[in-house]
């Protein structure tokens, strides 16, 4: 039954969460049949309450879960919901803003229970912060460019005038609009105006 389910709602190499299933059973059962496919190599285990059902790969052992994919599932696509997105430099290093490559992952999520946090997924460092409001698949691209444009200066390490086209860029290719920015723009402070009428963004918002 348990891998039937496990067949239908998860792809090869995806991320299984044991708070996640939803099967009539009891938690004490439902580990314990996660154990069984464990021991018979149906399924691997990653980590406490995290399994996935492993791919092929040239490498010995099959393909292996990487910890930041991990924390994407967990953090930012959560059973096919937007939950999260990244943030500080590692979406400023997403957009070419720095060279830095960082080695912690930062994401607000919702699924965050305090403001700001250090966590550890498989010795990979992520800063975990709660959102200024619920994240959703409608909002998460608008709140993701305003924690960005909150502390740009402290993100951009290199052309300023570069990297104001970058975002730009980025934002006109979203479909960025501007009264879609006016409804969060509240919440963050208001040094935010200052870093939007630098790098011209209002001229950018559809």
């Amino acid at each position: 039954m348990l891998l039937e389910y496990l067949q239908k709602n998860y792809n090869v190499n995806e991320p299984i969460f044991l708070a996640d299933i939803d099967l009539p059973v009891s938690d004490t059962n439902l580990r314990q049949m996660f154990k069984v496919l464990c021991d018979s190599g149906r399924i691997v285990r990653y980590d406490a309450g995290i399994y996935y059902m492993q791919g092929a790969s040239r490498l010995k052992g099959g393909s292996v879960l990487s910890a930041s994919e991990v924390a994407r599932y967990k953090y930012i696509l959560r059973n096919n919901q937007i939950t999260g997105y990244y943030s500080g430099y590692t979406f400023a290093n997403q957009l070419g803003l720095t060279t830095q490559v960082p080695f912690t992952i930062e994401i607000v999520s919702n699924q965050a229970s305090a403001r700001c946090r250090e966590i550890n997924v498989r010795n990979q460092k992520i800063i975990l912060r709660k959102p200024r409001t619920e994240i959703t698949k409608d909002n998460c691209n608008i709140l993701q460019l305003l924690d960005l444009l909150k502390d740009l200066e402290k993100y951009a390490d290199g052309d300023k005038e570069q990297a104001a086209k970058r975002i730009s860029a980025y934002v006109k290719g979203l479909g960025v609009r501007r009264k879609e920015v006016d409804q969060y723009i509240g919440l963050y402070p208001d040094r935010i105006y200052k870093n939007i009428y630098k790098t011209r963004l209002y001229d950018a918002f559809a």
